[in-house]
């Protein structure tokens, strides 16, 4: 008879151990590597810490430099040809399927790790043990899950926990997150946040919700999303354990106010992603009427392609020479649909000029919402009225 393993469970003794096992692994990455080392928006105490490094190097044999670097680079460059793992650059099926051969594809480049791996462990442990010798954790843990859980169900186990990250961290996220899913916030990349109720990778699922605020270590921002990373940071917070340093900044109304200042600027520059998906659901209405009259013009032909004209449209997102073509015929039937296409991309550039002094932002701010109210679009005027009574929260 083959060995039983030190355990000894029945079959679904063994499932529920592999499930909390994987999800401790999935913690590790949400947590630590992510939140903590990547990002710096979570202070964890070091002996929790030190545990996930010590599990990340068990339980997956990956390095927290490399991690941390390539993560880095993928949003400093993301959906660009240097965005170590985009499915708009690489195709939706190699980073589902090969993310992780992408990961290990960029560790090997020293640049990378200079340039991006900047502040993470280097202490003895780490240089000695960790980095040197990072696939014996691994071989470790199958050792560990056959005298524990018997042969057959510990090779099973170790199996599926070696595959467990690279599909659904290297693959689902880095993969599905940039290519399906919903888009609370009008990003600059693709991402997308696969699901409201984020439990199985961790909080990782609100992918765009994080390319908004990356410095956040709380995914979450609507009533009806959930975060299971955030719930983790929680209780390690009540026991002493873990302190957030960055929260998602919160839209705040003064319905006092009407006239453009700095703190005008401010809050719109803080909260820029949310001011454009706002402008993107008042438009609605208007946009709809417009591409409906552009449809009995025959400017295009089917849904598929007013659909794509809107998104091109309301997310400034034109790629193709057939959507810049689209867009160019859309605008020129259309000086109500130009009107609103003009006006966000001179909204977006608010936040973007660095260049100009405080003054000149407050005047360009000023200058966009006095156009916007005399445009005689009712939605984008009433749209303006709003945006100046954003304040500082």
């Amino acid at each position: 008879m083959l060995f039983q393993g030190f355990l000894n469970l029945p079959w679904w003794g063994d499932l529920l151990a592999l499930l909390v096992l994987t999800q401790i692994t999935i913690a590790g990455v949400t947590l630590y590597l992510h939140r903590c080392q990547a990002h710096r928006s979570l202070d964890l105490h070091p002996i929790v810490s030190h545990f996930f490094r010590f599990w990340m190097w068990l339980t997956t044999g990956m390095i927290t430099k490399e991690w941390a670097a390539i993560h880095r680079k993928h949003h400093a460059k993301c959906e660009t040809a240097e965005d170590p793992h985009s499915p708009q650059v690489y195709g939706i099926k190699r980073v589902l399927f090969g993310g992780v051969m992408l990961y290990v594809k960029e560790s090997h480049h020293p640049e990378t790790m200079q340039r991006y791996g900047h502040g993470t462990p280097d202490d003895w442990i780490e240089r000695t043990i960790y980095t040197p010798h990072h696939k014996k954790g691994i071989l470790l843990l199958a050792l560990a899950n056959i005298a524990l859980f018997g042969a057959i169900p510990g090779i099973l186990m170790f199996g599926i926990q070696m595959a467990w990250i690279p599909f659904w961290a290297a693959g689902v996220i880095n993969g599905i997150g940039h290519f399906w899913g919903y888009r609370k916030f009008q990003t600059q990349d693709a991402s997308t946040n696969i699901v409201p109720v984020a439990a199985w990778i961790g909080g990782e699922e609100l992918h765009n919700n994080h390319h908004a605020f990356p410095t956040s270590a709380k995914f979450s921002v609507q009533w009806y999303e959930f975060d299971l990373g955030w719930l983790y940071i929680q209780v390690l917070s009540a026991l002493g354990l873990a302190r957030a340093k960055k929260l998602p900044p919160r839209v705040k109304i003064d319905p006092s106010k009407s006239v453009i200042d700095v703190q005008t600027v401010q809050a719109v520059a803080t909260n820029r992603y949310e001011v454009l998906a706002k402008y993107a659901k008042s438009m609605k209405l208007a946009w709809n009427e417009e591409v409906a009259r552009l449809r009995e013009k025959q400017i295009f032909a089917d849904n598929a392609t007013a659909r794509r004209l809107r998104r091109c449209i309301t997310r400034g997102t034109v790629q193709t020479a057939a959507e810049r073509e689209a867009v160019a015929r859309a605008l020129e039937s259309s000086p109500r649909l130009a009107t609103l296409y003009k006006m966000r991309e001179e909204l977006a550039t608010t936040w973007e000029r660095s260049t100009l002094s405080t003054e000149q932002l407050v005047h360009q701010l000023r200058d966009w919402c006095d156009r916007a109210e005399a445009s005689g679009i009712e939605t984008l005027a009433e749209f303006s009225q709003r945006l100046r009574r954003y304040a500082a929260a």
